[in-house]
């Protein structure tokens, strides 16, 4: 491989002047046609085969359009309406200001008009549903399956719930106006003295939190690669590439949604990837460039091995990100699918600008690349070997106390390792929305008035079509009995009987909220009751709501993460015995990984979790999809690591360096490029810390976390320790092996001995 490469590199930075308009004309051409035959993307967060699906299907059969309000996309509204401390809703101006908002509400045009809003206080009455003379909340005996609206007089601020109904189709359609029109339908009802809080799908804003994070990370990264080339231009490089690298992806997957239909999310991945991996493949070969400007004869021969040898690891390096992320499509949750197709465009396209459009972008600059020098940065420059690097003396340091290194790192992963044990993972509801948004505000409240349980109710269908009519009530009273004796359900409601007798609703109240896990081993135990009263009576039943639902993707993709994990190491390991034509080097490589991700996951669960160092005000379980994601992405970047530090090591093995020395001289020239892609990555991610929204704080933080073990404990302390202590047999590979496995050259033992540069040269090329 590597001889194609070094003649694809000599050949880009020859022609350079054909390359470069190639690609000018290639974004354009990509622009102009995703302008022309793209079609709007379409959001889906719909998962399959839930098991709360049951529940839909019955009311679907039983009570048509119901189901409509537990889709992903469903466009729900719930104001939760307060009087002042000590006044109750029943006082006249605030039976009245609550009127109005009614009212008002049913004025909108994007209210549901099939069915006029009533209010709160009209519809319980008239049930008879209130309870009093109880201790707590009110509560509801029996009103024939009637939403809970109801007004809670038990409480010193009287609470109401008024549940809205939206004719838009789906909450991606939900624009800016309609948000302010449900919020401004409040507006009297607060100018009377009410606290109204908008709470549902209706006032969650549709922003993106990456933004911000991704100006933040090319900033850093700018300043980073000063500090590593020691010029201005040699910085900018990157930059380019990484930004022509992310059009051209952005635009080819807008294109793709002419041919089929992809959701909006599936940019963001592909952001994030392209930026990264765009930066870390063009540090990789500008660092190995200017390492050959100064052994050989000319430019292009520098720029043709800087791609045959850096070049070949960065081939590997993205294919093993492209087998990552491309393996989130065997979860089968249709969203993750798209966003790691997307991510994995973006990496190809990262390999394909790293090795075409560099080279020729080197040869453009050429003298000018490494001037003008910045003053007091880039003064120890570790692609000489004359000069003494920090990266030299801390592998010299590794190299003579290698037991110790080990254990160090081992010891430091483990500890941060041990929070993961009680690891708890939930989707973000609105309990993680930040303390001053409308959405948390009215959890909050309706947390006061009605308890926690009532933010996440359980929906049970229940199909009676194979009861026999004279059974069918006393098998609806067992249901509601056996509802009623779990410990952690606080009430019940219901039945509501369907209009052709066959189907029947209740809604389960329960003691904790959605995300508790006593609320999700609540819905197990529901679950698992169907069968006896099914053998008693014939009765079938779901259960759905945001509780059912929260419980079964968390379950959906916990099954998942061993299955995926296996798949995504296997390949990579495979794909590294072919790179590395080792076996203990691979299987060394996804050992680390595995520490690395259960310290991250401790150290992330620590903070987010259990709400250690103050980060976060209000602890919740980590998002459910945090765990998937992180994995993906993180092996990804750390083979890039691995392979980019431990070539350069079998690299001067292979020349003739005994173990500990290639150790030494290997990491001596990587461990600069290594440690700044780490830092520009950790900046990258590290900024999702700013945003207001717990689960994007999470998700910023353990990926910058995991690249921080990653990087810096496992790939720069741990593997080199390793190497070490095992010596040359890190570099075995059984005979059979080796006759199979083909001969990829990442080296670049192939492209034979360089022709050394003249010495009055010295100047000129060392400075490009």
């Amino acid at each position: 491989m590597s001889v194609y490469l070094y003649r694809l590199g000599r050949f880009a930075f020859r022609r350079k002047w054909i390359v470069l308009p190639v690609w000018l004309l290639l974004l354009v051409g990509l622009g102009v046609l995703s302008s022309t035959i793209a079609q709007p993307m379409e959001d889906d967060f719909n998962i399959p085969n839930l098991p709360s699906e049951r529940a839909t299907e019955i009311m679907d059969e039983h009570f048509p359009g119901r189901s409509a309000a537990f889709a992903f996309d469903a466009v729900t509204g719930t104001y939760v309406i307060a009087a002042p401390e000590g006044s109750k809703l029943t006082d006249p101006q605030y039976s009245a200001a609550l009127d109005g908002l009614v009212t008002e509400l049913n004025g909108l045009d994007i209210v549901d008009h099939k069915k006029p809003l009533t209010s709160p206080l009209t519809s319980a009455a008239d049930m008879g549903c209130l309870v009093a003379d109880r201790s707590g909340p009110t509560y509801i005996e029996d009103c024939s399956g009637a939403p809970l609206n109801v007004l809670n007089e038990a409480t010193p601020d009287s609470v109401a719930l008024l549940d809205v109904s939206f004719g838009i189709e789906k909450w991606q359609d939900v624009t800016a106006a309609d948000r302010e029109a449900a919020n401004a339908a409040a507006d009297a009802a607060r100018a009377a003295g009410l606290d109204v809080q908008l709470a549902g799908s209706i006032a969650q804003e549709g922003d993106d939190p990456g933004g911000s994070a991704e100006l933040i990370g090319m900033g850093v990264a700018f300043i980073v690669m000063i500090i590593a080339f020691g010029a201005l231009l040699a910085a900018v490089v990157p930059i380019i590439t990484a930004i022509v690298g992310l059009a051209a992806a952005t635009m080819l997957i807008t294109v793709g949604t002419s041919i089929t239909t992809i959701p909006s999310f599936t940019t963001f991945l592909a952001t994030m990837v392209g930026i990264a991996l765009s930066i870390d493949y063009a540090l990789f070969i500008v660092s190995r460039y200017k390492h050959e400007l100064a052994v050989c004869e000319t430019p292009e021969e520098a720029a043709g091995r800087a791609v045959g040898t850096a070049g070949s690891a960065v081939v590997f390096a993205g294919l093993t990100v492209f087998i990552a992320l491309c393996g989130l499509s065997i979860i089968g949750v249709s969203f993750m699918t798209w966003m790691g197709l997307g991510g994995a465009v973006a990496a190809l396209m990262a390999v394909i600008v790293a090795l075409t459009l560099m080279p020729a972008l080197l040869g453009a600059f050429g003298r000018f690349l490494f001037r003008p020098k910045v003053p007091f940065v880039g003064k120890v420059d570790p692609e000489d070997d004359t000069q003494r690097t920090v990266g030299q003396r801390i592998a010299e340091l590794i190299a003579r106390k290698p037991a110790i290194a080990l254990t160090g790192a081992v010891a430091i992963l483990a500890a941060f390792a041990i929070p993961a044990i009680g690891l708890q993972i939930g989707l973000p509801g609105d309990e993680s929305m930040p303390a001053d948004t409308s959405i948390r505000q009215a959890y909050d409240l309706r947390t006061e008035g009605f308890g926690e349980g009532t933010n996440g109710i359980l929906q049970i269908a229940a199909d009676l079509s194979a009861v026999p009519e004279e059974q069918r009530d006393e098998a609806l009273a067992a249901l509601r009995g056996k509802l009623e004796s779990f410990d952690e359900m606080d009430y019940v409601v219901g039945p509501q009987r369907s209009d052709d007798g066959s189907g029947a609703l209740f809604q389960g109240v329960p003691q904790s909220g959605p995300n508790n896990q006593d609320t999700k081993d609540l819905v197990k135990d529901v679950r698992a009751e169907e069968a006896a009263l099914n053998q008693q009576f014939g009765i079938e039943y779901g259960v759905t709501g945001t509780t059912a639902i929260f419980a079964d993707v968390d379950g959906k993709l916990l099954g998942s993460i061993v299955p995926y994990l296996a798949i995504i190491v296997i390949a990579a390991f495979l794909l590294l015995i072919a790179v590395f034509r080792s076996v203990i080097v691979p299987l060394l490589g996804a050992l680390g990984f595995v520490l690395s991700m259960a310290a991250t996951f401790g150290a992330t669960v620590l903070i987010f979790q259990d709400g250690a160092l103050g980060l976060v005000e209000d602890p919740h379980p980590l998002t459910t999809f945090l765990p998937i994601m992180l994995i993906g992405l993180v092996f990804g970047l750390a083979m890039d690591y691995q392979v980019f530090l431990v070539t350069r090591i079998r690299e001067e093995h292979v020349h003739g360096a005994p173990a500990t020395e290639a150790m030494v001289r290997g990491y001596h020239h990587g461990a600069r490029v290594v440690t700044a892609a780490a830092i520009i990555m950790i900046s990258v991610f590290g900024a999702f810390l700013l945003e207001s929204n717990t689960a994007a704080k999470s998700m910023g933080f353990a990926l910058a976390a995991g690249v921080f073990f990653d990087a810096f404990i496992v790939r720069m302390v741990l593997v080199p320790a390793v190497l070490v202590l095992v010596g040359d047999r890190a570099w075995w590979l059984p005979h059979w092996l080796d006759r199979i496995v083909p001969s990829m050259d990442v080296e670049g033992e192939k492209l034979g001995p360089r022709k050394s540069a003249p010495q009055a040269a010295e100047p000129v090329l060392v400075e490009g």
